[in-house]
């Protein structure tokens, strides 16, 4: 199968997540990545080592690379850079400008000398204001963007990422590969190559997209902390939402939980009349009833829902609600997800031989081009394992 991306060569001065994620996907796409590290090698090689050089994490965000390693705080290490940049069509990094400029990879001088080349960079908080060329990670971006104080339970101390997940990481990465696809198909088009910039703050803001909407004056005060007290407010929002909207939230049965998606009027109709109940506000669930009798009375539906969910296993339930159109599935841990059955038909996991780490099982290919199924991708690569072979590519 020809992938999209065959023929295009990538370079990336990445490490961490956002950068590497960018890389990733492409090469998923069919690009060549050439990853250069430093002698140490990307520092992600050592969070959490399943294997000498290779991290838990740093696997499946590098995978179907080539690793180069140089020393790009020497001459010979950047004149190498060099080398390898002028073969490239995108280059990748996560460099400040100051370091940028001195490992040859500013913008202004890459454009001048290779006007096709596409570059992305992502940063922390964007190139203008008072934080701009400040370094900073994910939990930084998550806590300034109000993400942090998105989801709290009571009994929280402290604001807490949600899963652990890094969002504003990951989310950066899917929007850098976006941008530097778009840009690709500008030079490929016009020949003219383009800086695409993302930053982390950007992208914790992206995923609330549907949540940053103020009308009028509902937004109020300036940029303050948040302090205890906004948290457990935020956890009472969020439990008040689960006693009032029994319709788009998860349940308790016998055995596990099972999720509960009814988004239309009509699944809504549908998943009451499974319990013979009624509620007076189906058709507005998220407003919150301003008359006491009306939202008492919901919050007895869903008090009567969840006593009848947790009667019986959630398999039973699934059967149920599938037969009357209603979308549900059950909740799994992180843990059992590599075993799903849906996922593994799909090729969205799959099982990768690891060179000193052995069998694999990890995110598979997310992309299906001409309706064929993902193919397993290249492991991630040994430090330097390719440095020789691509130094003489470009001559050096």
């Amino acid at each position: 199968m020809s992938l999209p991306l065959e023929g295009v060569r990538v370079v990336e001065v990445a490490q961490y997540v956002a950068g590497p994620l960018a890389g990733s996907l492409l090469a998923e796409l069919g690009a060549e990545v050439i990853k250069v590290e430093p002698p140490g090698g990307d520092a992600y090689r050592q969070v959490m080592p399943v294997a000498p050089g290779i991290g838990r994490f740093f696997v499946p965000l590098n995978r179907g690379k080539r690793s180069v390693v140089l020393d790009l705080k020497s001459d010979e290490g950047r004149a190498s850079l060099a080398r390898v940049v002028a073969t490239a069509d995108v280059v990748i990094h996560n460099s400040p400008p100051a370091r940028a400029a001195t490992f040859g990879l500013e913008w202004q001088a890459l454009h001048a000398g290779y006007p096709a080349l596409v570059v992305g960079i992502v940063t922390a908080f964007g190139p203008h204001g008072p934080l701009a060329g400040r370094p900073a990670y994910d939990l930084v971006a998550q806590g300034r963007s109000g993400l942090l104080t998105s989801h709290a339970s009571h009994g929280d101390s402290v604001p807490v990422r949600a899963g652990g997940i890094p969002m504003a990481d990951l989310t950066a990465g899917h929007l850098l590969a976006t941008g530097v696809l778009a840009a690709v198909v500008r030079a490929r088009t016009v020949g003219e190559g383009q800086l695409v910039e993302v930053s982390l703050l950007g992208a914790a803001l992206a995923v609330q997209i549907q949540d940053l909407v103020w009308l009028g004056d509902e937004a109020v005060g300036g940029a303050a902390a948040a302090s205890r007290a906004d948290l457990m407010a935020r956890a009472d929002e969020i439990a008040g939402g689960l006693g009032m909207n029994p319709y788009y939230r998860c349940f308790e049965a016998a055995d596990g939980f099972l999720a509960v998606a009814c988004l239309n009027l009509a699944q809504r109709q549908a998943f009451l009349a499974l319990f013979d109940l009624e509620d007076e506000t189906i058709a507005s669930p998220d407003v919150v009833p301003d008359d006491a009798g009306v939202l008492a009375s919901k919050q007895q539906v869903t008090a009567a829902v969840e006593r009848a969910i947790a009667a019986e296993p959630v398999e039973a339930w699934l059967a149920r609600l599938g037969a009357a159109g209603i979308p549900a599935g059950p909740v799994l841990t992180r843990e059992s997800v590599h075993a799903d059955v849906q996922a593994r038909a799909n090729g969205l996991l799959q099982d990768v031989e690891q060179p000193g780490l052995g069998p694999v099982t990890m995110l598979g290919g997310v992309f299906r081009v001409d309706g064929s199924d993902p193919a397993a991708t290249r492991p991630a690569p040994a430090l330097g394992a390719d440095t020789e072979a691509v130094l003489a590519e470009v001559g050096g």
